[in-house]
């Protein structure tokens, strides 16, 4: 791997996997219980079950475009969003996390594994290290409003501590 590719695919995984402006996400999300995931507040349109649900199907959906793939776009981006405010059991909560977690890792392969600034075929003008970059930064911005949730539910922080080690 060229050296310049080896410089942004280091920076592309510290953010995928949240080491940079924030604590890694595994650490805001790996405490959470089922109840807290579909607990929810009037004021806000969403659960952190329905937050994480949500990342993961961008987060996939764009995968198969890093890969080279060309996904269908939903017909509306509401399918993007689980109807249902939490899961029906801890252990499906816990999939859900992992499945999240587990994108977050491929994301990363991808990273040290494919020349980033090459143009993808199937999206003219985007690149392997653009989406890879969309998906970092849509998980922050989602990963911000998982926090706020949390504290709003007096559950921040998580036992790892709630700031960058």
């Amino acid at each position: 791997m060229e050296q310049s590719n080896k410089a942004f695919s280091d920076t592309l995984i510290k953010s995928l996997r949240g080491e940079r402006g924030h604590l890694p996400i595994k650490n805001a999300l790996l405490d959470i219980k089922m109840d807290l995931a579909g607990k929810r507040i009037e004021e806000l349109p969403y659960t952190i079950y329905q937050l994480v649900k949500h990342m993961t199907y961008w987060q996939e959906f764009l995968l198969l475009f890093a890969q080279g793939d060309k996904p269908e776009l939903p017909s509306d981006v509401k399918e993007s969003w689980p109807v249902e405010d939490g899961p029906n059991n801890e252990e499906e909560w816990k999939q859900v996390i992992q499945n999240f977690l587990q994108g977050i890792e491929q994301a990363c392969s991808i990273a040290q594994t494919v020349q980033l600034d090459k143009s993808l075929e199937k999206w003219p003008g985007e690149s392997p290290g653009g989406v890879l970059r969309n998906i970092a930064s849509h998980n922050s911005y989602h990963l911000g409003e998982i926090v706020l949730i949390r504290r709003l539910f007096r559950a921040w922080p998580p036992p790892t501590g709630g700031y960058p080690v």
